[in-house]
């Protein structure tokens, strides 16, 4: 059964083939190059579906790749995941403030791999959700039009700021945000803010959301995610 197509830039040859095997196994269609000029030419001649980016590549590192393929029209929608070394969180923060959509920390284990790729892709694959439509998770209901939210049905009273983060980061489970674009989603580029005050909204958000509060989860070293 055809499937999606996923480009894979990675440097290293023996990394390279091992996830190609792992994608190639479960369906996927997979084209490898080991350049970020090549990766950009690749994307261009035949859009992927998804690109598994390495940061660490000879000449352009795969944050210009990323910034460069965000910045093109025709290739912005195209979901990134980035491959990075243990202890990169700076570049980890740096790419998804560039709009990468996750990361898989090496070394990695071929299914946590294969559960990201098809986490990412079927995120994307998800209808847009309307501004105003309800959001439901287990317990916790967001009802935006009437900016309430039930936790088992029972309101909890949020200030204007919490309800738009749960709202900004319910609407797209299990992607990760830093601390900046949460704060650019809520208030905008401009706003004055420090990294310890969105840990206080966030602390501040859990506890009023009581057992709800465990959607939130902190992403060490980056920012924040809704779970479902």
């Amino acid at each position: 059964m055809s499937r999606e197509h996923i480009l894979v830039v990675e440097d290293e040859e023996d990394i390279l083939e091992l996830i190609r095997y792992n994608l190639e196994r479960e369906g996927y269609k997979v084209s490898g190059v080991g350049t970020g000029d090549a990766a950009l030419v690749s994307a261009r001649a035949q859009l992927p579906d998804l690109i598994l980016l390495d940061l660490m590549l000879p000449g352009m590192d795969g944050l210009e790749v990323c910034k460069l393929l965000k910045m093109d029209r025709h290739l912005r929608h195209i979901p990134v995941v980035m491959v990075t070394a243990k202890g990169e969180e700076a570049d980890i923060v740096a790419g998804l403030e560039l709009g990468a959509d996750d990361y898989i920390p090496k070394p990695f284990s071929p299914r946590v791999l294969l559960a990201r790729v098809r986490a990412v892709l079927r995120r994307r694959a998800r209808a847009p959700l309307e501004a105003d439509e309800p959001i439901r998770v287990h317990e916790l209901e967001i009802i935006p039009g009437r900016h309430e939210v039930l936790v088992s049905g029972r309101p909890v009273e949020l200030s204007h700021t919490e309800f738009r983060i749960l709202h900004f980061l319910a609407r797209r489970p299990g992607w990760v945000f830093t601390r900046y674009q949460i704060v650019e989603a809520v208030h905008g580029s401009d706003y004055p803010v420090t990294d310890r005050s969105v840990d206080v909204q966030m602390v501040s958000l859990r506890r009023k959301l009581g057992k709800a509060g465990r959607y939130i989860e902190t992403v060490r070293g980056v920012g924040y995610r809704f779970k479902d």
